[in-house]
């Protein structure tokens, strides 16, 4: 059995007028093709609907019940037809997004609450990764869309570039330079340094060990680690200075102090990354927010 919509649009519309030549002139149909209609639909259901009669029309039993429930089903049917329509303009439907760990004190919640105030309906899945581990689910379609660091080898992904930040001294409060604001690499060349792990934080580490030989020495190092709130951490119990990227500054440890570089100081790229084959079409909201949102806290940091 197959029941048409039009079917049950106009028996619901002759239900609510109970009078034929009023519900043929609001559903702009001519009588008789109402009645073939009506007929049409009690043969399918094998029930009389409709009491006729040349004074009145009124429902039977049957009919008022199934009215309630074509109620029900033209309500699913048009909340059904939105749904689609805003899932197809990206206004609703969910997205998966990685992020490293360090966006969490820097631009990730500026990027999350402009997205979730533009896009209340899109359901946000997130995941805290690392570069490597974002790439992999990337491929492997687990997640949409990544927050990260380039470069990313991979020809099955697309990229954005959303901004960069730049590298800032983390020095230990009682530290002689610890009120300097600026200060130059030099100053710091018999200082022990804790830096990023070469393995884990290849980036870094090469960054960081190339700002100091330009600045004419080789960073004696002291400890090592990969995360950036580990790094200052170890700055804040004393066991040497080190260069870290200026989201570091979030974390406001009060046993730590930052200082500008004064050497033209590098920085590190931070981009977004997803499928070149994903169409959802939230994916390009999102890419878009986060592009601007991104711009405006580094401008402001």
């Amino acid at each position: 059995m197959t029941l048409e919509l039009r079917l049950i649009r106009s028996f619901v519309c002759l239900s609510e007028e109970l009078n034929f030549s009023r519900a043929a002139e609001r559903l702009h149909i001519a009588q008789p093709a109402l009645s073939r209609q009506i007929m049409a639909l009690e043969a399918t259901l094998g029930v009389q609907l409709l009491h006729r009669t040349k004074r009145k029309v009124e429902l039977t039993t049957a009919g008022a019940t199934f009215r309630n429930r074509c109620y029900r089903l033209l309500s699913d049917v048009t909340e059904a037809e939105y749904e689609v329509r805003r899932v197809a303009a990206g206004q609703e439907g969910a997205l998966a997004i990685s992020f490293i760990h360090s966006s969490t004190y820097g631009m990730l919640p500026p990027i999350l609450n402009n997205f979730r105030t533009q896009f209340p309906r899109v359901e946000l899945k997130l995941f805290e990764m690392t570069i490597s581990e974002q790439i992999q689910a990337l491929r492997a379609g687990k997640v949409d869309i990544g927050l990260l660091r380039p470069p990313i080898s991979d020809d099955t992904l697309d990229s954005r570039p959303v901004g960069t930040q730049k590298f800032m001294v983390a020095l230990p409060s009682s530290h002689p330079h610890a009120q300097a604001g600026r200060i130059s690499l030099c100053a710091l060349k018999d200082d022990p340094f804790v830096l990023f792990e070469r393995q884990q934080s290849s980036l870094f580490y090469s960054r960081i060990i190339a700002m100091c030989e330009a600045a004419g020495f080789v960073p004696k190092v002291s400890q090592q680690a990969t995360q950036i709130h580990t790094v200052v951490g170890l700055v804040g119990a004393g066991m040497g200075v080190s260069i870290v990227p200026e989201v570091a500054k979030n974390l406001q440890l009060p046993t730590v102090s930052f200082a500008q570089i004064e050497d033209n100081p590098a920085g590190v790229d931070v981009c977004l990354a997803w499928r070149k084959d994903n169409t959802l079409p939230t994916l390009s909201s999102f890419a878009d927010i986060a592009a601007t949102a991104a711009r405006e806290y580094l401008d402001g940091s």
